[in-house]
């Protein structure tokens, strides 16, 4: 069925979801890595501070995850800082980045894996879009 559901409890709606969006404010993890379900896809777009999360460490553990831009997500966002300062994921634990997407590294090894991607936004991704819509508009 196409659309959305409010669901009451977020625990259950975690558990039975297959892809999961954020986009929220969060100053401590919402999502707990043991309501993941294998095959789960979450793509973390809030939380972009250095002060922010959205997923524990759990989650960021069982996740293969993939980011925007490392340079923008690695070194500034909470989400991605945080786990790496405590151990509990390496900077080289993020498979790729958009950067990375001509190389096929943006895939599944099987239906099983949890992947996460999160997206640290920026100036860059403004610009990239209003360059695009330009060109666009000097063709039109």
């Amino acid at each position: 069925t196409a659309g959305a559901t409010p669901a009451a409890d977020l625990e259950t709606a975690v558990r039975a979801a297959e892809v999961i969006a954020t986009a929220t404010m969060a100053t401590a993890p919402i999502l707990k890595g043991e309501w993941l379900q294998p095959g789960t896809h979450l793509d973390l777009i809030g939380a972009y501070r250095p002060d922010m999360r959205e997923a524990d460490d759990e989650v960021m553990r069982r996740a293969r995850i993939f980011v925007d831009a490392r340079a923008t997500t690695i070194p500034h966002i909470g989400e991605l800082m945080q786990p790496i300062a405590t151990g509990v994921i390496a900077d080289s634990d993020v498979i790729a980045d958009f950067y990375d997407l001509p190389s096929g590294s943006f895939r599944r090894d099987s239906d099983e894996e949890i992947t996460l991607c999160k997206n640290g936004g920026g100036a860059h991704l403004d610009l990239m879009t209003a360059r695009y819509i330009l060109d666009v508009s000097r063709t039109a």
